[in-house]
């Protein structure tokens, strides 16, 4: 679609199984989005060039090339090309030295792919470790308050829980906790006691939010129990009178794996979650409200801030460090 004020930089998130681009003004206004289903995974890279005009090519100028930031997975060993990861400690604000810039045949076009940060094992509790993309959304975090100090959580089907200091990512780690979810919910004996209607919607029914709330406790008072817990969802199925028939069943079973899983993400946690007062979470709507009221189950506070609005303040923050470099 055309827009009638042409975007002065397009800022550009390219996961495995998407992209999303933003057609933005010199003041951050964002006059256009735009997106596909043409993620890294379906991509060799020679295709990345084509996918991304199919989305942005109406926004480009008639004349003269256009800043476009990428972060995301492009930049991976399997994208686009590669944009190295860069190693914590890391300054935020920094990223985009980092930057590359891929070699493309349309003459509007000045492309940047922001790099990934990468850990390595050390003495004290950091572990082997990779990001791409969510670093974006921690610059975004940093521009609106670049002497950020604290515990942000990324919740997503591999969540990430980042610790800053002062503005600087000083440690992360990853949880597998949606995929370890979905293959417990799929793949698992607990298939058979799932309501496979259960599309993440059943906290809304106070009983399924009490039985989430109770799950999360029980995972995070006592995560080497997890395992027999989990045995216990289809127990409950198969022994549990009290449980409502039909669907409403499986809802209610859902809600307690979902506790589960994500109570042992908190207790792996939770030396983060005690120096902190508050948890900042970064990430889809939904998703977030459900990482709140485990939280608040285990009285932690946490506040939430946009993924729109942290990647593309993230995104910003490395164009304005490219223009000054």
């Amino acid at each position: 679609m055309t827009i009638s004020q042409t975007p002065t930089w397009i800022g550009v998130d390219w996961g495995s199984s998407n992209l999303r681009a933003w057609a933005m003004s010199e003041s951050g206004e964002v006059l256009d989005r735009g997106g596909s289903t043409q993620g890294m995974l379906s991509l060799t890279p020679a295709d990345y060039e084509a996918a991304l005009l199919a989305v942005i090519g109406d926004w480009l100028p008639e004349a003269g090339a256009l800043d476009v930031l990428v972060c995301g997975m492009a930049g991976a060993r399997q994208g686009w090309i590669e944009a190295p990861y860069r190693q914590v400690p890391a300054r935020l604000d920094r990223l985009a030295d980092g930057a590359v810039a891929p070699a493309v045949e349309h003459t509007r076009l000045r492309v940047r792919l922001l790099p990934g940060l990468c850990q390595h094992e050390d003495d004290s509790r950091h572990a082997f470790d990779v990001m791409r993309g969510e670093e974006t959304q921690l610059a975004g975090l940093v521009a609106e308050a670049p002497a950020f100090t604290g515990t942000v959580c990324l919740p997503g089907t591999h969540a990430k829980w980042a610790r800053l200091a002062e503005g600087e990512l000083t440690g992360f780690t990853t949880y597998l906790t949606g995929e370890l979810y979905r293959l417990l919910a799929e793949r698992s004996v607990l298939a058979h006691s799932l309501s496979p209607s259960s599309g993440g919607d059943e906290l809304a029914d106070p009983a399924c939010a009490s039985t989430f709330i109770a799950a999360v406790q029980d995972s995070a008072t006592a995560p080497e129990r997890f395992s027999a817990r989990l045995f216990g969802v289809r127990a409950r199925d198969l022994l549990d009178d009290a449980l409502p028939a039909g669907e409403g069943r499986g809802a209610r079973l859902a809600a307690r794996l979902s506790g589960l899983v994500i109570g042992l993400e908190l207790a792996g946690a939770r030396a983060d979650l005690e120096r902190d007062a508050t948890v900042t979470l970064i990430g889809n709507e939904a998703l977030c409200a459900r990482y709140a009221m485990a939280l608040e189950a285990l009285g932690i506070a946490n506040r939430r801030l946009d993924p729109e609005r942290a990647v593309l303040a993230g995104l910003g923050l490395a164009r304005t460090r490219l223009a000054n470099s």
